[in-house]
């Protein structure tokens, strides 16, 4: 057998992962790489490590945009064969690749502007909605813990992640017809932390021979353990207050129903007083009604609460906002009121509209509750500047700006070593993917100290045989 690195190596985007097995080749994931507009173009247009057309299979792990985003473009590029996924996956996928082409047509027009300015022809963008729709046709969904045939000698079993809906750890039972052996090879894809708010922890996979292991944040715990309770509390009473708005800066797919279940129960038990709750984001709507769709993904709290009381996703004070004259009619409200919307490092979206009406108004409340990069309008917000850019405008910040850091989708190094000890077998070799150099080289380094096996970490082009 035989692993290619072709994406996710020496970075923490861009998953693609090549296996060759009995003859064929599949390959985990094909995410797109995430940067600079004319770096990530030039990076994601091409398959610089394999001619898509030969590939046998797809596996996808879960459908955030650096695991799936390339999709529709390996499909146009000549790859005819099954994508396999969960049910909950291609159904984010739907969404979430065409909001992508969106987003790229957005790219290349100011990418080509700049282009024009240097003499340089106009650039086309890496795919279209009609791609993401035609390669929507390639899926092949399977339940969690439902073993599928691939192709000779290779079964796959999606294992709950916890990361995101949908997101599955892939296993694969491998009968090696050059050696005669049977293999049991693991992609964890992205690791959730447990204790989750909506969905459920990682489940524990046994007898693992080999383990491709994604290191994202090894060396860095988090500032704070799984669930909220009463500070997120404490934040919404002294925010309420002021009696002004609270924007909530949020990715649209999962940090915003995490927030929405926690904003439930904070209603239900009366942690603080039931107040309007807007979600301005149309892939955040579409998104938070998959949720509702997919309750076998839920923990057994959240589970119950769909069957038992009101639902966390679709409460009475709740408000979901697709339209922009829904968005802009939000301006007009008066009193208290939570508006979530995308994106949560405010780069884009609806969100810098709602920015540039309040950062102004020292009654406004701004809370962060993900990561926002160097360089981004949220990283400059949160590191408290007191004037910033948005829209093409300078605004000071009188807003009260607030941080909670507790809702991460991804484990932290503690976390990480306790999922690889979790996993059980003997896991005679394990390569570390989807971390920055000096992340994945600190948690190489525990895991070593851990186990008497090699621990590897990946570089980007580079094969190994096993």
């Amino acid at each position: 057998m035989k692993l290619k690195f072709c994406g996710a190596a020496g970075t923490t985007t861009g998953s693609q992962h090549l296996l060759e097995i009995n003859g064929k080749r599949i390959l985990l994931d094909c995410g797109l790489y995430q940067g600079s507009r004319t770096h990530a173009y030039e990076v994601n247009r091409g398959f610089p490590y394999f001619d898509p057309a030969t590939l046998d299979a797809v596996i996808l792990s879960h459908a955030h945009i650096d695991h799936s985003g390339n999709l529709p473009n390996l499909t146009r590029s000549g790859f005819s064969g099954n994508i396999y996924a969960t049910h909950a996956t291609r159904d984010l996928c739907q969404i979430m690749l065409a909001d992508s082409a969106r987003i790229q047509e957005g790219d290349i027009d100011w990418l080509n502007k700049h282009r024009k300015k240097d003499g340089l022809p106009p650039v086309q963008p890496i795919y279209s909605e009609q791609d993401a729709e035609r390669c929507l046709r390639q899926f092949v969904t399977i339940a969690y813990d439902r073993p599928m045939p691939v192709c000779d000698g290779v079964t796959v079993t999606f294992i709950d992640a916890g990361h995101i809906l949908g997101s599955a750890q892939v296993l694969l039972d491998i009968h090696d017809q050059v050696d005669g052996q049977r293999k049991r090879f693991l992609f964890s894809g992205d690791v959730g932390r447990g204790g989750n708010e909506v969905l459920r922890d990682p489940v524990p996979v046994h007898d693992v021979d080999f383990l491709l292991m994604e290191s994202t944040y090894g060396g860095r715990e988090h500032e704070a353990p799984p669930g909220i309770g009463a500070h997120f509390a404490t934040i919404l009473r002294e925010a309420l207050k002021r009696g002004g708005r609270i924007l909530i800066p949020s990715f649209a797919v999962e940090r915003t129903q995490q927030v929405l279940y926690v904003l439930n129960d904070l209603f239900v038990d009366g942690s603080i007083p039931e107040i309007p709750v807007y979600v301005d984001s149309p892939l955040a709507v579409s998104a938070t009604e998959i949720y509702r769709l997919h309750p076998d993904a839920f923990n057994e709290e959240v589970y119950q609460a769909l069957f038992e009381k009101q639902n966390p996703f679709g409460f009475e004070k709740l408000t979901l906002v697709r339209s922009v004259n829904g968005s802009k009619a939000l301006n007009d409200i008066e009193g208290p009121a939570i508006i979530i919307s995308a994106s949560g490092m405010c780069e884009a979206g609806r969100i810098l509209h709602h920015l540039k009406n309040h950062i102004g108004d020292p009654k406004t409340t701004v809370l962060f509750v993900g990561y926002c990069a160097e360089n981004t309008l949220g990283r400059r917000i949160r590191d408290g500047e007191k004037e910033v850019p948005i829209l093409g405008g300078r605004y000071k910040v009188r807003a009260h700006i607030e941080i909670v850091d507790s809702f991460s989708g991804h484990a932290d190094h503690s976390e990480l070593l306790d999922y690889f000890q979790r996993t059980t077998g003997p896991k005679k070799r394990t390569w570390l993917v989807h971390g920055e150099p000096e992340a994945a080289a600190t948690l190489r380094d525990a895991l070593l100290a851990l186990h008497d096996h090699p621990v590897e970490v990946a570089e980007l082009g580079s094969e190994v045989v096993f």
